[in-house]
């Protein structure tokens, strides 16, 4: 599209069964792109097009599709809500410049909503915000908007305001231009505006004017005209609003009820209204990777091409890569550079992107969201840039497994088969990890739960044709250190007539649990050629993920590099290698490790006359339970409880809550294992 201004880059992103992608059957509807309202129930949905996501009711891939809307191009990316898949919302955030955030108006902000919001807030996404499933028992806008604020700074600024709720929602009032929103034909498609009915009258305008107040707390021209007692114009509501919302200072709030049509063209109109386009972005940081210094890409079709990769749909033919385009102007068959490897590359195809379709293009240019083939050696959080201009934009840091599945084929000579299933879902899926058991050679898979390991490992029969057999699920434990120390190592070695010589001093400590799980820096002084510093640093960064004194994988460690002396001759990036691999073992040894295991918090919401019998439950297991929330008649308990305690709580609950409680689990930590 040749005016960025009117592109949106945009993201769906909740908490699992909110409504994320009824949400957006109702922008592809509306907007014309499709003939008939995808619905979950049936299977039709366009966005949730993977056999397993239509048999389970829920995402589990992000999927992107562009939208035309009036005079506006939408690049939408619909998320998984569940936190198994949370590496597809990650990925995700680092390709949208807004996100639309859904909240069921029921359940209020659950534990993924908080999570999604956050993640969001990492990258600086401005929000809009959509209170679903309004004619749903048990539905309170009002109280979702106070949770919203409880839980985010305040932030929440209603613009409507229902007619209605549960089975008596009928529409809304558009509280800036003061107008009852009514949806009419077949699948309410005909939105009309019509005066405000006088029942609703005094409330509409009791929330008209706490949406000014709430404005005129944030903006000095509207605050000297409200306390003028003067009338703010339109004009400037909306201008104020826009600029609140890309400041990340407020968060516009709609509603309506995405499987009923309610609600979803005034949520469309939003997302242009007050969503940034790529020129809004002032600009995007990078590292220049020749200079090592701190450069801008801009929203320009001009400057010299630079791109993301932020998701690929792995194959054994050719790889798609999901590619966000910061910018540049991109052709099919253009040479690239790699800014994480420096090498180069080719985008042989390019295509825009309609959820499980591709349409071949020519060219393509900044804010655009599209899908290459023929890349080489390229992965997910990789920049893609023009030779003369190479930068890096850094990578994505994913969350470790937790649960861990022992997978073998059921017929021997599918053993390379299945190894060639696992390394294209790997690649695929960052937050799936594959190794090898010492004591039994077995194939390990880890994962973030139960539900992404079942559904990952279901591929490999579907997908690949190799029938598996799976052992039980166990927990994915962790070591760290117990105390810092430091370490010096010399390696010297002859191989055949070669001497192989280097000695490098590292510290290592335990860090933060909370944190980051690994942090290695370069601390070395003086001129040391950087091939022998990239090769230590890269050692440390894989041997330190490797296991531990008791053979779990190491988390929460710093190293720093502190010196590295070498020879002329003998010294190679090998023998660097070998002496930094020396010098971790060492470092276990001296330090000695703990054992962590991973916790979580648990989210359970149930009928009030149940909690006691499910709280009994969950005591044994080592759950510390922080809040109970009253929901209707519904109760909600927040507590943490290790993982290891969780296996068989899904079966549990439907017998303990008489079919009618749910849950949700969310890693928050470590702690030392009992």
């Amino acid at each position: 599209m040749s005016d960025l201004s009117k592109i949106r880059n945009l993201g769906i992103i909740a908490h699992i069964d909110a409504g994320k992608t009824s949400t957006t059957e109702g922008l592809l509807f509306f907007s014309g792109l499709t003939h008939r309202y995808g619905n979950i129930d049936d299977g039709t949905t366009v966005m949730d097009f993977l056999p397993d996501e239509r048999a389970r009711g829920i995402t589990i891939m992000a999927a992107a599709a562009v939208i035309p809307w009036k005079s506006f191009e939408y690049h939408l990316i619909d998320t998984p809500g569940h936190i198994d898949f949370t590496a597809e919302v990650e990925r995700s955030l680092r390709a949208i410049d807004g996100a639309v955030v859904i909240f069921s108006a029921v359940e209020g902000v659950e534990a993924q909503s908080e999570k999604v919001w956050h993640q969001a807030d990492g990258y600086a996404v401005p929000k809009i915000a959509f209170v679903n499933k309004m004619d749903r028992i048990g539905a309170s806008y009002s109280r979702t908007i106070e949770e919203i604020n409880e839980k985010f700074d305040d932030v929440a600024l209603p613009m409507q305001f229902p007619n209605g709720e549960e089975s008596d929602f009928k529409g809304m009032v558009d509280l800036l231009t003061m107008e009852y929103l009514e949806f009419a034909g077949e699948r309410h498609e005909d939105l009309q505006r019509l005066p405000i009915p006088a029942e609703l009258a005094d409330a509409a305008a009791a929330a008209h004017e706490a949406l000014i107040e709430k404005l005129a707390d944030n903006s000095d021209e509207i605050a000297g005209l409200f306390l003028d007692g003067q009338e703010v114009p339109l004009d400037l509501i909306r201008k104020e609003i826009r600029r609140l919302t890309l400041e990340r200072k407020l968060v516009p709030v709609f509603l309506g009820s995405a499987k009923r049509e309610l609600g979803i063209q005034p949520l469309a109109d939003a997302i242009g209204d007050y969503l940034p386009s790529p020129v809004d972005i002032a600009e995007y940081t990078a590292i220049d990777r020749r200079t090592g210094k701190e450069v801008a890409a801009h929203a320009d079709s001009k400057e010299s091409f630079a791109g993301f990769i932020f998701k690929i749909n792995a194959s054994n033919t050719a790889d798609l890569f999901f590619v966000r385009i910061y910018a540049g102007t991109l052709h099919s068959n253009d040479q690239l550079i790699n800014g994480r490897t420096g090498e180069k590359v080719r985008a042989k195809q390019l295509y825009r992107i309609y959820a499980k379709s591709t349409e071949q293009i020519q060219e393509a240019g900044p804010g655009d969201i599209v899908g290459l083939t023929g890349l080489k050696d390229c992965g997910i959080g990789d920049t893609l840039c023009a030779p003369q201009r190479v930068l890096s934009f850094g990578g994505i840091v994913f969350p470790e497994p937790v649960i861990s599945m022992v997978v073998e084929p059921k017929l021997s000579k599918d053993k390379d088969k299945l190894d060639d299933a696992l390394n294209l879902l790997c690649r695929e899926d960052q937050t799936l990890r594959r190794s090898t058991a010492e004591e039994t050679g077995q194939r390990v898979v880890s994962g973030m739960g139960e539900l992404h390991l079942e559904v990952s490992l279901k591929r490999i029969s579907t997908d690949f044709g190799v029938e598996i057999r799976t052992g039980e699920p166990r927990v994915a434990y962790r070591e760290t250190l117990m105390q810092p120390t430091t370490v010096h190592t010399v390696f010297n070695k002859t191989i055949g007539e070669a001497v192989f010589y280097a000695e490098v001093t590292i510290d290592f400590a335990p860090r933060d649990r909370a944190g980051e799980p690994f942090e290695i820096k370069d601390g070395t002084r003086g001129a040391i050629p950087r091939a022998l510093v990239e090769a230590a640093m890269q050692a440390l960064n894989d041997g330190l993920r490797t296991g531990g004194l008791q053979g779990y994988p190491m988390i929460f460690v710093n190293a720093t590099l502190k010196d590295l002396k070498f020879a002329q001759d003998t010294t190679t990036p090998g023998a660097v290698a070998g002496a930094v691999n020396e010098a971790i073992t060492e470092a276990f040894k001296q330090s000695g490790t703990v054992i962590l295991e991973p916790v979580m918090k648990l989210e359970v919401l149930a009928p009030e006359d149940t909690i006691g019998e499910i709280s009994m439950y969950l005591q044994p297991r080592r759950a510390i339970i922080s809040d109970m929330q009253q929901l209707g008649t519904m109760r909600k308990i927040i507590c943490q409880v290790p993982l290891a305690e969780m296996f068989g709580f899904g079966k549990a609950l439907p017998r303990l809550s008489g079919g009618r409680g749910s849950f949700s689990l969310e890693p928050c930590g470590y702690q030392e294992k009992a």
